[in-house]
């Protein structure tokens, strides 16, 4: 869990989202990050022997910098002031499906899955379902799963109007074809956070999409023919 100190932190830096007042803030800065990384090896702790395939991973593989990449945004605030955790077993600079937390004030939620493949990788996964789809289909359906997250994600960004090249309209999983990334969310309090269960609760709702993220990534890895 985190502290309510650390939470207070996020709030004051959206507030004041400047160089000027993090670098007279440093201090919590600093006690805010080590409580973020202990939040995160906590995370570690309760997964990895729910998914051995986390068993590699290290805190510095599953957090974020607190700095905004603000290139090509139009927001230059320079620092984030939410927090997230990715637990995900690719190799490093390999993309791969995952779970994901995220804490943010009024904008909280859990997530799983993979978020936008690019070209190659979305071929794959698209190949994977239309050879495999009643695989997927028995993944959606598993009561756990449907209990937590319902199905993936389907929202006008997030889902092409007609289908992709090569598949015709009517193939039976024409719908999920359609998609561009195959993720499943859920809201949850932010006050939830600071509860001495929330890494344990919050663990066994992300571990029904382990089976998600295993057909997600054995397309992934699957060498092309």
């Amino acid at each position: 869990m985190l502290t309510k100190e650390s939470l207070q932190f996020l709030d004051d830096l959206k507030a004041n989202n400047n160089r000027d007042w993090f670098q007279d803030n440093k201090k919590r800065y600093e006690i805010f990050k080590k409580d973020y990384h202990q939040l995160v090896s906590d995370f570690l702790d309760a997964m990895k022997p729910l998914d051995p395939s986390l068993e590699l991973l290290e805190v510095k593989n599953c957090t974020f910098r607190i700095n905004r990449d603000i290139r090509f945004s139009k927001d230059k605030s320079p620092y984030k002031s939410h927090l997230g955790v990715w637990l995900s077993a690719g190799a490093k600079g390999a993309n791969r499906a995952g779970y994901y937390v995220h804490i943010e004030k009024g904008a909280s939620f859990i997530a799983g899955g993979f978020w936008a493949p690019d070209a190659d990788e979305l071929k794959k996964v698209r190949k994977e379902i239309a050879f495999f789809h009643d695989d997927l289909e028995n993944i959606l359906a598993d009561k756990d799963f449907k209990k937590e997250f319902k199905s993936l994600d389907v929202n006008e960004t997030n889902s092409l109007k007609n289908p992709p090249r090569g598949y015709e309209k009517d193939h039976p999983a024409i719908e999920f074809l359609k998609l561009k990334s195959f993720t499943v969310s859920q809201k949850y309090d932010i006050k939830e956070v600071t509860q001495k269960d929330f890494v344990a609760k919050i663990s066994q709702k992300l571990i029904t999409l382990k089976p998600l993220n295993e057909f997600i990534n054995r397309a992934l890895e699957t060498e092309e023919f």
